[in-house]
């Protein structure tokens, strides 16, 4: 499960000319629906590479709007299905998400990256059956190589259980 602002789309100082991030930061700016964003090309990278070890799933306030836009900007497939949320969606809190990921998932093994979790997230995760991964993003830099690594190592021995 991919949350996409704080993953891919970063936050922080930023100009219309991409300049702003500060070196290490690749990627660009595009205004998508009217909004401002920032897509990191490196976490794009992570995310298809990781995408021979997991089936990629949206889980984001952006909903089918993930598969309108990303697959243009950014190279990912078009077939990457996407989460529906019953409510509102919000920037403070990832729970509000908790539903909908955990019947997409059913009794499957998980992993969620986002930068919003909470404790409600984590206790969420405990209690899974399931073999639950939860990695936390920081908004300014998204998905780097170290939280790749992280999700890298958790399938490859999932996959010797």
């Amino acid at each position: 499960m991919v949350d996409i602002d704080g993953v891919i789309s970063l936050f922080g100082p930023v100009t219309f000319d991409g300049s702003g991030w500060g070196e290490g930061r690749e990627g660009s700016l595009h205004s998508i629906e009217g909004i401002p964003h920032f897509l990191s090309s490196k976490a794009a990278a992570h995310l298809l590479s990781l995408s021979a070890l997991f089936d990629l799933v949206w889980a984001s306030g952006w909903e089918e709007k993930a598969g309108e836009h990303l697959p243009r900007l950014l190279g990912f497939p078009a077939d990457i299905p996407h989460l529906t949320f019953s409510r509102a969606v919000g920037r403070s809190n990832a729970h509000w998400k908790l539903d909908a990921i955990g019947e997409y998932a059913g009794g499957r093994p998980l992993a969620w990256v986002d930068d919003a979790l909470d404790e409600e997230c984590h206790e969420w995760a405990l209690a899974r059956p399931a073999p639950t991964l939860l990695v936390q993003t920081v908004p300014e830099r998204g998905l780097t190589e170290a939280e790749a690594s992280e999700l890298e190592r958790w399938a490859t021995r999932l996959a010797r259980i």
